[in-house]
């Protein structure tokens, strides 16, 4: 989208939808019939890190998925970029994303396994990716395959192909699953200081403890509905 049809858009928008870079609006889900999501509606405004906690099965995935374009509301709409998602872009530009167990190639290297999907977009060279993935506490030059990785080191390298492109706006399902301490506390270093650079950051989790410690805005899901913990 250009700069100039982005302006159009904003000045035919409210005052209160400029600053805000995902806005999901009534939104509802259901498969076969059993309803997962009931009536969200939430602004997440820009430059922030947003957090949701909620247990697993609560919805929360199945929100970031929508935001994504991997799935479609069955009520409401969701606007990423001013764009909405399903009718004016299938699938937002311009976002990482981590969702579920990152999937990589398990006989190939870390830094392999980024090459090739880096080839998709032809967005960064391997220098970028290299500064990346020392970026998240792996060594570009290591031989072992994914498939002997520890699960902390699929993190590390899933939160490092989300962020090698340098999107303005990062979706992260579960970032710190099968990190210890010390890499919790290396991941919470690297979203503030890519806060600071004015990334939209929503992350969701079922560690009240990192969400609180980390967010700018907190949300609970619970039973398909959002509600408001901390602004």
């Amino acid at each position: 989208m250009s700069e100039e049809t982005k302006l159009k858009l904003k000045n035919q928008d409210t005052e209160r939808a400029k600053d805000y870079a995902i806005q999901v609006q009534d939104v509802y889900k259901s498969f076969d019939g059993e309803e997962i999501l009931h009536d969200v509606s939430y602004d997440f405004a820009e430059g922030q890190i947003h957090g949701i906690i909620g247990n697993n099965g609560s919805g929360k995935t199945v929100l970031f998925k929508l935001i994504c374009g991997f799935l479609h509301c069955s009520k409401g709409k969701i606007f990423v970029d001013y764009q909405q998602v399903g009718k004016d872009v299938d699938f937002p530009d311009d976002m990482g994303i981590i969702i579920e167990t990152p999937g990589f190639l398990p006989f190939q290297t870390g830094l392999k396994n980024l090459q090739i999907l880096a080839s998709l977009n032809g967005k960064i060279d391997e220098a970028d990716i290299r500064k990346t993935i020392k970026r998240v506490g792996l060594d570009p030059d290591m031989k072992k395959p994914v498939s002997k990785y520890s699960l902390g080191m699929r993190q590390r390298l899933g939160i490092a192909q989300a962020i090698m492109e340098n999107p303005r706006i990062l979706i992260l399902d579960e970032p710190f699953n099968g990190l210890d301490k010390h890499g919790v506390n290396d991941m919470r270093i690297l979203l503030k200081d890519l806060k600071t650079q004015g990334k939209t950051i929503i992350i969701a989790s079922h560690n009240a403890a990192d969400i609180e410690a980390l967010c700018d805005t907190v949300l609970e899901m619970d039973a398909g509905q959002l509600t408001i913990i901390r602004e």
